[in-house]
């Protein structure tokens, strides 16, 4: 699979995009190297983590995700050749875009990541509570001494966004180039038609996490059984969803047409919206990147991607 670019950045990259959420959480050091190597022979170059990732559970305290890519990073020599995002504002012991709080979590993720930049750094999400401008500021003053390469935002309204760019464009700003939201085949109201001719018209990249709903969309819950899986509970209420099974019916009929997964065929289907360059998804094993990978070099055609986008209307 070819690498594409990034928004307007300099930034050639895969369009499977890792989660780093699972490391340090369902997979452990060794594993989560296996999955990272696995990734990388592949022609994978793209890792997405955050400090917050994983406080949630019991024993961590967040960074964890961090410092193994970081250790990764270091045991195989390959920094210069991945694309690193990570993410400021929701860790609960650093939470919000006070401007202190941001220069001090930026250093603390670059020392676990062992490296004196990253590619991509988020406002994990917004904080009404700090002044837009305070916040500009800084990220833009991290981008001017190298910290950071490029700004985005995640988890950021359409107001909040357009608000947010006419600062950085009024005090001649780095602004935000990419943005993440829950995005898939059926949660789409984070991505409505109006934000994406937002972000089509000032190149902005849309890069969409929970791209297989927690695993709903892989379509092995549909007998009720969410077990083996850390995320499966939360499957529960699209299960019990009409509108929701009907529309994983037909992408199971579209993945069998392609004698394809529906894992693969819903990220292939994400893949055709032309402001997502790269989609986000993670894995506990080696294993599990096969299907994910081979969701980026599936083609669909025009009549299977218009069943797809008419297969679920959000309240």
């Amino acid at each position: 699979m070819e690498r594409v670019q990034l928004a307007d950045t300099n930034l050639m990259v895969h369009p499977l995009h890792l989660g780093g959420n699972p490391f340090g959480w369902g997979a452990d050091r060794d594993q989560s190297f296996a999955v990272l190597d696995a990734y990388a022979e592949a022609g994978g170059n793209f890792i997405d983590t955050a400090d917050a990732y994983s406080v949630w559970v019991e024993g961590n305290s967040g960074g964890e995700s961090e410092t193994i890519i970081g250790e990764w990073m270091a045991s195989r020599g390959n920094r210069d050749d991945m694309v690193i995002a990570t993410k400021v504002g929701m860790h609960p012991k650093h939470k919000g875009l006070d401007p202190a709080n941001i220069r001090k979590c930026i250093d603390a993720s670059l020392r676990r990541l062992g490296t004196d930049h990253v590619d991509v750094y988020y406002a994990h999400t917004d904080d009404e509570n700090v002044d837009q401008v305070a916040v500009a500021e800084t990220f833009d003053a991290l981008v001017r001494t190298g910290k950071v390469s490029y700004l985005g935002a995640s988890n950021f309204t359409l107001d909040r966004l357009q608000s947010a760019m006419k600062i950085s464009a009024k005090y001649s700003l780095a602004c935000y180039r990419v943005v993440q939201d829950r995005y898939n085949l059926v949660s789409r109201s984070a991505v409505d038609p109006q934000k994406q001719a937002y972000l089509r018209a000032n190149g902005i990249a849309e890069l969409p996490f929970h791209s297989l709903a927690s695993g709903f969309l892989t379509g092995k819950h549909t007998g009720g059984d969410s077990t083996g899986s850390v995320r499966g509970e939360r499957v529960a209420d699209f299960l019990e969803n009409q509108e929701a099974l009907r529309a994983l019916e037909i992408l199971h009929d579209v993945a069998s047409a392609h004698n394809a997964s529906m894992t693969a065929t819903t990220l292939a289907w994400q893949l055709t919206h032309d402001f997502i360059p790269s989609t986000i998804a993670s894995a506990r094993v080696p294993e599990q990147l096969t299907e994910l990978l081979a969701g980026t070099e599936l083609q669909l055609a025009d009549d299977e991607i218009t069943a797809l986008n008419e297969a679920w209307v959000e309240a």
